[in-house]
């Protein structure tokens, strides 16, 4: 009779610690073996990184000095740089295993494509309106634009954002998504910009005379263009003044020149109206008071109230000229029978 006997638990634990051995010997065996692969493959992904950089700067220096190529070579340079190196770490992998195909390389960015665009959504929209940005130009660096309640100079335009420095010398950095998906107003993006301003004359003045010295004082204005010529147009007739509308035109149209003009042509016209005796009137109101005591009040026909709803026009009274006559009439009343009288008596 043969009588097996189990595996004690000090064989198991040595057979367990042979087999690691095993396969950890195997592992660095296999590691040696294709160290070679490892090493070259480092050295090609290195020399791809390299000439990713090289095509990035070259596209970049090329379209530099190029104002309407200088964000396109921006965009085509950062696709450059990411597809060589792109290509170089498809290579090294495929020295390094040389098993690995471009089906599975399509496989594995399809599955991670999924989870990355839920995990990173905003992050790939501000990139991709970056792009589009880049691309389609519709302002460039150094240009002066206004986003919202944001205005400034564009100081950078990157895949993710773009920075503007503000007029009083503050950084913002804008999505790009936001700028892409809402209106911009590009103050720089013609070489021509038209500045405007509301004249307020007094309505005893000259209209004629008010808009030929207003258009005089713009044309003697040093920097004023010609062509596009200014102008002067009547807008309103306002509670207190006729407004004139002066209008011309500067180069370059930045925002410091902008003020400029602004300053020196409102003190041309300033100066020109005053000079030539136009009124230049302030808010005024006129009062009109009402006696809310009087036998006529409740008639529309003799109630003086500004106007008058239709019929002859009452004569104005004066409160001056009522407390007058009330003094001479009481004093009068005192005289005749000694006896002070409390009525108070008004003349119509």
């Amino acid at each position: 009779m043969i009588i097996a006997q189990a595996p004690s638990a000090t064989e198991n634990a040595k057979e367990e610690i042979t087999s690691a051995w095993d396969r950890t010997q195997l592992l660095i065996d296999n590691t040696i073996a294709r160290l070679p692969s490892i090493i070259l493959a480092i050295i090609i992904f290195i020399v791809f990184f390299f000439i990713a950089r090289g095509v990035k700067y070259t596209i970049r220096r090329v379209t530099r000095h190029r104002r309407n190529a200088r964000s396109l070579g921006m965009v085509l340079g950062r696709l450059a740089q990411g597809a060589i190196i792109l290509i170089g770490a498809f290579v090294a992998m495929t020295i390094i295993i040389p098993s690995f195909k471009v089906g599975d390389l399509v496989n594995l960015l399809g599955i991670s494509g999924v989870a990355v665009g839920f995990a990173f959504r905003d992050i790939l929209q501000n990139f991709l309106a970056g792009i589009l940005i880049l691309l389609t130009e519709p302002f460039e660096i150094n240009d002066q634009i206004v986003f919202k309640s944001f205005e400034g100079t564009v100081e950078n335009i990157e895949t993710r954002a773009t920075t503007i420095r503000t007029y009083d010398g503050r950084r913002i950095v804008i999505p790009n998504a936001e700028l892409f998906t809402n209106s911009v107003t590009v103050n720089t993006a013609f070489e021509n910009r038209r500045i405007e301003y509301d004249f307020g004359i007094g309505y005893g003045d000259d209209i004629d005379e008010a808009k030929r010295l207003i258009l005089e004082a713009i044309n003697e204005t040093e920097g004023v263009l010609q062509d596009p010529s200014p102008d002067v147009l009547v807008m309103e007739l306002a509670d207190f003044t006729v407004n004139i509308r002066g209008r011309w035109w500067i180069q370059p149209p930045r925002r410091a020149d902008t003020l400029d003009f602004r300053d020196r042509v409102l003190t041309a016209v300033k100066n020109k109206l005053t000079a030539n005796g136009v009124d230049m009137p302030f808010p005024t109101q006129q009062i009109l008071f009402h006696d809310q005591t009087e036998e006529t009040d409740g008639n529309r026909n003799r109630q003086r109230e500004g106007w008058p709803a239709y019929g002859e026009v009452p004569k104005s009274r004066s409160i001056g000229g009522s407390l007058s006559r009330l003094i001479k009439n009481q004093s009068q009343n005192n005289n005749g029978d000694g006896n002070s009288s409390n009525a108070s008596i008004i003349d119509k």
